[in-house]
């Protein structure tokens, strides 16, 4: 008897290059390829929640595309966070539904980092938009998220790529997209350049000491990508379809060696 594979989803962080993870959607649903875990860091996050709320990727592309992302950005003076985030936070809620974790189409889980236990949090209950707005929290950037007693902030500083989440949901096989910094860095510009690059020197650093293997990861080639240029939707999801149609092969391998 052939027994069904469960297929995980890891989404990475990487702010804007986050948007590549549509086009890798695209082209697994194209392969009649669908997860039944996703997990989702920082943007990986925000695509996963869209995508496990019922939105297409094909939708989800037109949304960026036509989406002001400077609308949504409630920039204050400083004291722990440069964005308030609430007006993000409103528009997560708008494309979720409002929706509870047990309201999704498909099982999601979120990560986020407690700073005051140092560890990594992972989120599947509640609210998703609230859950999305702590995975999402950059330090210095946007405001962390209290909540319970937990001071959350971006889930990308401990799992770039939360392949061990999405094994704990169950999968069998995971498929992890890594957006992620890799290339070498511009000179800063300004004070968010500096955050930025900072935190993905620490990010790749981690991520060389401690490697979450996926059955697969899919590496689009988005690093000349700037993490706040998010008008750069169709080169992303390009980079997104193109990466994933070469590893479509090895995904489909994977899944048919376990269903055999």
């Amino acid at each position: 008897m052939k027994k069904k594979v469960k297929v995980g989803l890891a989404l990475g962080a990487g702010a804007a290059r986050g948007l590549a993870h549509i086009g890798v959607l695209q082209v697994l649903e194209e392969h009649g390829i669908f997860p039944d875990y996703i997990a989702g860091s920082s943007i990986g996050a925000i695509v996963g929640s869209l995508y496990a709320a019922g939105i297409s990727p094909k939708m989800m592309e037109g949304i960026a595309q036509n989406l002001d992302v400077a609308r949504y950005y409630d920039v204050r003076v400083p004291r722990i966070g440069f964005m308030q985030g609430k007006r993000i936070e409103e528009l997560i809620k708008l494309l979720t539904q409002n929706k509870d974790f047990n309201e999704l189409k498909i099982p999601l889980t979120v990560t986020a980092v407690d700073l005051k236990t140092c560890k990594l949090i992972e989120l599947h209950e509640g609210k998703v938009y609230k859950a999305v707005r702590a995975s999402i929290s950059i330090p210095g950037i946007f405001t962390p998220v209290e909540q319970d007693d937990y001071v959350l902030v971006d889930g990308g500083l401990l799992a770039r790529v939360p392949v061990n989440t999405a094994k704990r949901m169950g999968a069998d096989v995971v498929i992890g997209v890594d957006v992620g910094f890799r290339g070498q860095h511009r000179a800063p510009l300004n004070v968010l350049d500096v955050i930025m690059q900072s935190l993905e020197v620490m990010e790749l650093e981690i991520l060389k000491n401690n490697v979450e293997k996926g059955d697969v990861i899919v590496y689009p080639d988005v690093s000349d990508i700037h993490p706040f240029y998010f008008d750069k939707v169709d080169e992303c999801v390009k980079e997104g379809r193109k990466a994933t149609i070469k590893a479509i092969d090895r995904i489909k391998q994977l899944i048919d060696a376990w269903e055999n």
